[in-house]
């Protein structure tokens, strides 16, 4: 298992939970062994959250996404492409699968899919809670990276989001 280089300072971002700050790395003693632990304080809720090292990878904690990257999830807010599904169980199950991963760009494709959702019909409240994560996980993020405000940047993702939606419809 590969564990990812992290320093005091660094902007992460922790999956479902959005931009935070290594404050602290210390080791504790975990039973026979040592385990270094990175203390994170979570932005979006001034929250400190504790995560071994050696676990990083598997709870999908990353850096802050460069530039290009940001490109690339405008493209996906862009594109026609929309995935749709039969049931609700289903599209929530995957929706969430999604959310987890802690991909920018796979949260992006569960905005830009519930936000078509939601000019169709009222989405659950659990939807909309799940809309409004991904908004937000989004917008923070690259208002982080494009020194934007989360004002100005919610604006770019909609008009993006309503691009994407308007080809669809046109078609």
């Amino acid at each position: 298992m590969e564990v990812k280089e992290f320093k005091i300072g660094d902007k992460v971002v922790y999956p479902n939970h959005g931009l935070g700050i290594i404050e602290q790395i210390e080791k504790r003693s975990m039973g026979d062994r040592m385990e270094e632990f990175l203390t994170l304080r979570i932005v979006a809720n001034d929250s400190t959250v504790m995560v071994p090292r050696s676990n990083t990878t598997s709870v999908g904690l990353r850096r802050v996404v460069t530039r290009k990257e940001v490109e690339e999830v405008f493209d996906v807010l862009k594109d026609t492409k929309i995935t749709l599904y039969d049931d609700w169980k289903g599209r929530f199950q995957e929706n969430s699968d999604k959310m987890r991963t802690g991909s920018i760009t796979e949260v992006a494709r569960v905005f830009k899919s519930l936000s078509h959702l939601a000019i169709q019909k009222n989405l659950s409240y659990r939807e909309r809670r799940m809309l409004d994560k991904a908004k937000y996980l989004i917008v923070s993020e690259i208002a982080e990276v494009e020194r934007l405000t989360a004002d100005q940047v919610e604006a770019k993702i909609d008009r993006a989001v309503a691009r994407g939606i308007k080809q669809v419809k046109d078609r």
